[in-house]
């Protein structure tokens, strides 16, 4: 089947195309079709649904250069995986939801259909749980909307905490003090914020305490009030830990707890908090959970590809101990 899309106006269709039409190739070659390019005009040959996505996928494209989004290679491929899932959804309605704009003027903005709900519900709900493998834009995300909250004036601080439980290791036989002993816990938080604002005025920020960064046992006892907290790798709290942080929550706060169930380095016995949460709290209102899978990881290609082996491994392993 063969189609053909003019485009207005020739300088935003360059841009669509991408330097020496790299963007059509890769279109062309994710979808196994054709495509020529003459001017602003591109003919698109091949079978009937992948053309006919194609050309859903370059009007939707076009309409995003439009409206002054810069259009990367990454942007590509998370469209094409979008309208495959889902060739009704209007791209303009994910790509154009800026959550924040960095200090390098790239817009943070949702890079598939379970990201958009994700930070529709940290616009909602009071606390959200995502829940998913790595790679999938749960810490980032969140860390991008507490920004934006603290920028707006929204809240007065941001808390940013996660558990000092990794693969194992106990702090006791760590270097140095304590300080020590778990920033390299927390150095993720640390890497996520500096990602969105200059090293400068983030350290300033901590200095004066907007912005806070701690392991979660120092959480006990206190209230959280005009806060965003965010509880990173949540998955290796405790049943009494994940109680304990959830009850800080005090007037005009909002918490996402983000975490991977299949990552989980608790000691042999003790219940994951996150995984006890997802069978207690479902329901309750002002609480919404958001899951992730391998399909909305937005990292490299291979890590999807990981994900996917190590969940085959895991059904593998499931189907032999039960037979």
């Amino acid at each position: 089947m063969n189609r053909k899309i003019t485009f207005e106006d020739n300088l935003m269709a360059m841009s669509l195309f991408g330097e020496q039409s790299r963007h059509l190739r890769q279109i062309a070659s994710a979808l196994d079709i054709q495509i020529h390019a003459r001017g602003n005009t591109v003919n698109l040959e091949g079978d009937s649904i992948p053309t006919a996505l194609a050309e859903k996928l370059l009007k939707d494209l076009y309409g995003l250069v439009e409206e002054g989004y810069p259009l990367y290679s990454s942007d590509i491929d998370y469209a094409i995986r979008i309208l495959s899932s889902d060739d009704g959804v209007r791209l303009k309605d994910i790509f154009l939801d800026t959550v924040y704009i960095t200090s390098q003027k790239r817009p943070i903005t949702p890079k598939g259909m379970v990201q958009k709900k994700y930070i529709d519900a940290m616009r909602k709900f009071d606390i959200v749980f995502g829940i998913g493998p790595a790679g999938t834009g749960k810490t980032y995300l969140a860390m991008a909307m507490a920004v934006s909250f603290l920028t707006k004036g929204q809240v007065n601080r941001i808390v940013l905490t996660r558990p000092a439980v990794e693969a194992g290791e106990s702090l006791g036989f760590l270097p140095g003090d304590l300080y020590e002993k778990v920033n390299p816990y927390l150095r993720p938080l640390y890497d996520a914020l500096h990602d969105m604002m200059r090293y400068e005025k983030a350290t300033r920020l901590i200095q004066q305490g907007a912005i806070e960064v701690a392991p979660l046992a120092f959480m006990r006892g206190r209230t959280l009030n005009d806060c965003f907290v965010i509880l990173d790798e949540a998955q290796n709290t405790t049943s009494e830990q994940m109680k304990m942080f959830l009850t800080r929550l005090g007037f005009s706060s909002k918490a996402v707890i983000t975490g991977d169930i299949t990552q989980i380095d608790l000691p042999d016995g003790k219940v994951s908090g996150l995984v006890e949460t997802k069978n207690i709290l479902q329901g309750i209102k002002g609480i919404d959970f958001v899951l992730f899978s391998e399909k909305d990881v937005v990292r490299h290609q291979l890590v999807r590809d990981i994900i996917k082996a190590y969940d085959h491994l895991e059904q593998k392993k499931t189907q032999q101990s039960s037979s």
